[in-house]
């Protein structure tokens, strides 16, 4: 006989339930709205349409955002879980002294307001030629999802037992051979997801670009840029794709690190 779960279990459900409905409800919103054939987001919903979609992707402006966007994720989440690896290795491995320093340094950068970082960054980075490109926006994002990839892949190096790697090197391996034969295999689904975490957090990320970016727009900047005009239906269509890009990194992100904790 099957047992009904308890009014505790009921409640705590159905808690869960309206509170992710709570915080989805904007997103589904933008998502409706993005295919509603008025021109202005009202009730009742105008009809299913893609013409706003369809103009988006005719916009040069936003194309343009798009391919800057992939750019900058892609070299933050290149840079970041690199970045990210060393320092959660180092933290691993060594002692010495201003280690603790060190990781603070590293794992701050998320805690400090982004207006803030921004305009430190915008300081910093108007003294070097790479201000106002594309380069300086992945400079500035490494810098801040880096903490995210050396908190994921630390997390899995605690699993890794300190006596495999002085295993391969009393085998005859040499400290990079054990890096590569030892600790990246046993790493790579947190490597995985700290690239798809770094690059969601950069794709997402528009205040700190906007400061440093210049006239290279990244597309949530294109969008905070069109929303300081008249009201255009484009950005409801630019957010579903923004949302749907990122939810897909996240996803991916997390599934690779959950997968990580099945193989222990």
């Amino acid at each position: 006989m099957k047992h009904l779960p308890s009014l505790g279990a009921v409640m705590s459900t159905l808690y869960l339930a309206c509170l992710a409905l709570f915080i989805a409800t904007p997103m589904l919103v933008i998502i409706a709205f993005s295919f509603d054939a008025n021109r202005f987001p009202t009730l009742p919903w105008g009809g299913f349409s893609l013409e706003w979609h369809i103009a988006a992707l005719a916009d040069p402006m936003i194309l343009a955002a798009l391919k800057n966007s992939a750019i900058v994720g892609l070299g933050t989440a290149s840079l970041a879980t690199a970045l990210g690896f060393c320092a959660a290795y180092l933290d691993y491995r060594y002692s010495f002294f201003g280690k603790r320093t060190l990781m603070i340094a590293v794992a701050i950068p998320p805690a400090v307001p982004v207006a803030i970082l921004g305009m430190a960054m915008l300081a910093f980075l108007s003294r070097t030629p790479i201000f106002g490109s594309v380069s300086a926006i992945i400079v500035s994002h490494t810098a801040i999802a880096t903490s995210f990839s050396m908190a994921l892949i630390r997390l899995r190096l605690t699993e890794l037992g300190p006596d495999l790697e002085q295993a391969a090197w009393n085998l005859g391996a040499t400290r990079l051979q054990a890096i590569g034969r030892v600790v990246l295999p046993f790493c790579r689904p947190s490597i995985l997801a700290a690239f798809f975490l770094s690059a969601a957090v950069s794709f997402d990320e528009f205040m700190v670009a906007w400061f440093v970016g210049g006239v290279n727009e990244t597309l949530p900047v294109r969008i905070l840029n069109m929303l300081q005009g008249q009201v255009n239906p484009k950005i409801n269509a630019i957010g579903t794709v923004v949302l749907i890009i990122s939810l897909t990194l996240v996803i991916l992100a997390q599934r690779l690190a959950r997968s990580g904790k099945e193989t222990r």
